[in-house]
């Protein structure tokens, strides 16, 4: 047997008894990060610079635990910090991913989701894994748009909507250059002219630099930055499996964050062995990542994590994860890239979904915050008890993580275990309110100091 049939029948079977028993079982509870307990101690073990990462635990049948997704109540919204206030800065979106603030304050929403693939593309283990993102909120069709949001009273409330840019393909990343706005589709990078105040634009978008996309697609977002003096954007590119069990020439340019020329669309990889490299930030000039890590090897590993990116450096997938933890299951070893591998600065815990980044130098307008990163957790589907759901900051000392994580907005699963929202994306607006993209609850919330009124 191949080690993709390996790694395949028992997520199969793990998935269909899952879907089987999911509503009849008791929900298991949700990982709260910020507070000790019985229940959070060995997830807080995987939090931080230096995560205590069990053994391996491959179990014959892995955990599969999607939560239900239902949506937010119409009075309800999640819970923020202790001196803090959330809103609704725009609801009724359809599957809103990722934010983007233009310099004069109006956001950009990628309303999107993975591409549609051919049936005849679909083995067994995409049609149950269709079925879990079915239960969980993850599989509707993708707008394949980007929205203007505009909020002109500063009340922390979007009174204006305009459809910026469609007919784009399953789009994600997206920033701004001078007068062009580029995009990440999740095949190609592309540019459209942009003056400011404008809220749509009619030009057709001129491509790049293709993107690795393809009929597996296994993680078909693709991140995207300027470099501080833009002259260069870095895409970030996820694999194309959990740990190459789809062999690796179908990995070509992927688990990666590429540098870009915006003059020429030349590129290399700025850095490799990223298995899913998603939000990124600069602190400084460093350039920041989130990443989420293998499956698999039970409920407290792989940690997801946070990390500064070194140029040309190499971070492990598939044959290492958190520096050189050997994954004893990709086939061949190799020794000599393990002992490459950098281990990253900060780990998110497993299963977390860690998405979202965004980072702060003086943070005043969010209580209880200061200096750090925000980090959008959209939240586990195989681990009891849950992980994520919810927006974390992780302080910063210098120009480095100092400290625990502080949970900033959770209750996004209810008393039930049900999925009322997912955070993804996380960004600052121009008054420094973060801004929260939630794609199950379709909705972005606004946070603030309690009280604040201002713009």
């Amino acid at each position: 047997m191949s080690l993709q049939q390996n790694l395949q029948a028992p997520l199969v079977l793990a998935v269909v008894l899952s879907l089987l028993a999911c509503k009849d079982r008791p929900q298991p509870p949700v990982v709260n990060a910020a507070h000790a307990g019985a229940t959070t101690e060995t997830a807080m073990s995987t939090y931080g610079k230096d995560p205590n990462l069990p053994p391996p635990d491959e179990d014959l049948i892995p955990t599969v635990n999607a939560a239900e997704a239902i949506g937010w109540p119409e009075n309800a919204a999640p819970k923020a910090h202790a001196g803090n206030q959330v809103q609704r800065f725009a609801a009724d979106l359809k599957h809103p991913r990722w934010l983007y603030v233009l310099p004069n304050g109006d956001v950009l929403v990628a309303e999107s989701n993975a591409p549609a693939k051919p049936e005849q593309d679909k083995g067994i283990k995409e049609w149950v894994m269709g079925l879990v993102k079915e239960d969980a909120g993850a599989a509707v069709p993708s707008a394949d748009r980007i929205t203007l949001l505009r909020d002109a009273d500063g009340d922390g409330r979007a009174e204006q909507r305009h459809v910026f840019l469609d007919n784009l393909h399953s789009p994600f990343g997206m920033t701004l250059i001078g007068d062009s706005l580029y995009i990440a589709n999740t095949d190609a990078v592309v540019k459209v002219p942009y003056k400011q105040g404008q809220t749509s634009i009619s030009a057709k978008p001129s491509r790049l630099v293709d993107l690795p996309a393809g009929p597996i697609n296994y993680h078909w977002t693709k991140g995207l930055t300027a470099s501080p003096d833009g002259s260069k954007l870095y895409v970030a590119v996820g694999s194309n499996s959990n740990i190459a069990e789809n062999g690796m020439d179908k990995e070509k340019g992927r688990a990666a964050i590429w540098e870009v020329d915006i003059n020429t669309g030349e590129h290399r990889i700025y850095a490799s062995g990223l298995r899913n490299p998603v939000g990124m930030t600069w602190v400084g000039d460093t350039l920041w990542t989130a990443v989420n890590e293998r499956d698999e090897l039970g409920d407290h590993l792989v940690p997801d994590y946070m990390t500064s990116v070194q140029e040309e450096g190499f971070y492990g997938w598939p044959y290492s994860y958190f520096g050189q933890h050997v994954d004893e299951r990709v086939e061949p070893q190799k020794p000599q890239k393990v002992q490459q591998a950098i281990k990253p600065d900060y780990a998110l815990g497993a299963h977390t979904a860690s998405l979202g980044l965004t980072y702060t130098e003086n943070q005043d307008r969010v209580a209880g915050m200061g200096k750090g990163m925000f980090v959008g957790q959209h939240g586990s589907w195989n681990r009891e008890p849950r992980s994520g759901y919810k927006v974390i900051f992780v302080p910063f000392a210098g120009q480095e993580p100092a400290g625990q994580p502080r949970d900033l907005l959770t209750g996004f699963l209810n008393e039930d275990g049900q999925a009322r929202g997912r955070p993804v994306g996380v960004v600052l607006d121009k008054q420094g309110d973060l801004l929260v993209a939630d794609d199950v609850g379709n909705t972005i919330w606004h946070v603030s100091e309690a009280g604040r009124t201002d713009s």
